[in-house]
């Protein structure tokens, strides 16, 4: 379990996150959005223990993630967004690296860079910057570790690899993990993420689960507008809006939608889902 509880960072003068609260169950795959600049990724780095909490406290299975405890460190995994090339092959950096994780598994590795169709023989600092993101992609997926952050991992990834990408993470995932993936590329990854976080600099506006935004939030695709709608969008042959679930109709998300939705109405979604 981990249990983000009134957490507040600055840089200098400039806050990025104050007072933050939220808990990540195991066996999810949470989807983090929000504007440029109000700390995803700092909150990742937060949750890693790469950066020290000003205020308030993180906790991960107990563990205070900036104090590097081996025991935690040996089930976390974060992928920035920008990664390092190595002067490598990529099997070689992959079994000189990852003796640091117990459940590494150098087969799964061969395996994942086999989905992503890469030749695990290939220099790393002789790759592009999306054959060197897939091959931290296959690490950080064959590390098999219970906490896995990953930060914007289908960006510089063409249209084939983020399939790819989706098939090995469903694939090559455990199924206790608790996974977080900070993204703008919300339709990437639409149909794997769930629950979805939208973060605020002062708060988190939404922390839920799809079931539970379509039980009180109906996406309409229709040609006519409704009174109600909280967020309305023109699309070729009509619209796409939200607005408040009195009937009980089920409804797909659609996340872009959903955003919208969100940061147009920020208190009365807090009181919709009852975000303390």
């Amino acid at each position: 379990m981990l249990k983000v509880n009134n957490i507040s960072f600055s840089y200098g003068n400039v806050p990025c996150l104050e007072k933050i609260t939220l808990n990540l169950e195991e066996g999810k795959i949470y989807g983090l959005l929000g504007e440029n600049g109000v700390g995803k990724t700092t909150l990742l780095t937060l949750l890693c223990g790469l950066k020290k909490v000003q205020s308030g406290c993180i906790e991960v299975d107990g563990f205070d993630p900036y104090k590097r405890n081996p025991e935690l460190l040996s089930q976390l995994f974060y992928l920035p967004d920008e990664v390092w090339a190595p002067n490598s092959s990529a099997i070689a950096f992959a079994k000189e690296k990852g003796v640091f994780w117990p459940e590494f598994s150098i087969d799964k590795f061969s395996q994942i860079m086999d989905i992503f169709e890469m030749d695990c023989a290939q220099k790393m600092n002789a790759m592009s910057a999306g054959q060197l993101k897939k091959t931290w992609i296959a690490f950080a997926l064959a590390c098999s570790v219970k906490y896995l952050f990953l930060d914007e991992p289908t960006n510089g990834l063409d249209i084939p690899s983020k399939a790819q990408f989706r098939k090995a993470l469903m694939s090559f995932t455990r199924e206790d993990s608790t996974i977080v993936i900070s993204t703008h590329q919300v339709r990437d990854l639409e149909s794997i993420i769930d629950p979805i976080i939208i973060l605020d600099k002062r708060d988190v506006l939404l922390n839920a689960s799809v079931e539970e935004i379509t039980s009180k939030l109906y996406f309409d695709y229709g040609t006519t507008l409704n009174a109600d709608s909280l967020y309305s969008e023109q699309l070729p042959g009509g619209f796409i809006q939200v607005y408040p679930n009195t009937t009980g109709e089920e409804s797909k998300v659609n996340i872009e939608a959903l955003f919208n939705t969100v940061h147009k109405n920020k208190e009365f979604i807090k009181g919709v889902f009852n975000h303390e």
